[in-house]
């Protein structure tokens, strides 16, 4: 029988290892969050949270609770424009991406 990896360990490990990836997965939260994905887009932010700021620190960046942040970015999670707003900041802050919206 063949050893694998957990699916969730895997793409956390490349998480913390690649800035790339993270970069990558960032913008693709940000393009389901416009495709009205808002589960997959929580979930990815969720990934980006757990492998790199984790939810104390974002919890300290935001002024949100960390139980409050789990339930926003959890399965079932609905964020206010606020909250979200609030959240994807410091996870630019972190990751070190500047974000500008063109027409």
């Amino acid at each position: 029988m063949a050893l694998t990896r957990n699916y969730k360990e895997t793409i956390l490990a490349e998480l913390q290892k690649d800035e790339e990836f993270r970069k990558a997965t960032y913008a693709e939260a940000l393009s389901a969050l416009q495709e009205n994905e808002v589960s997959v887009a929580l979930s990815m932010l969720r990934d980006l949270v757990h492998a790199t700021l984790t939810f104390k620190g974002l919890a300290k960046e935001t002024g949100i609770s960390e139980k409050s942040l789990h339930r926003m970015l959890g399965e079932h999670g609905n964020p206010t424009a606020q909250s979200i707003g609030k959240i994807l900041k410091a996870i630019s802050q972190n990751l070190g991406v500047h974000l500008a919206v063109a027409a």
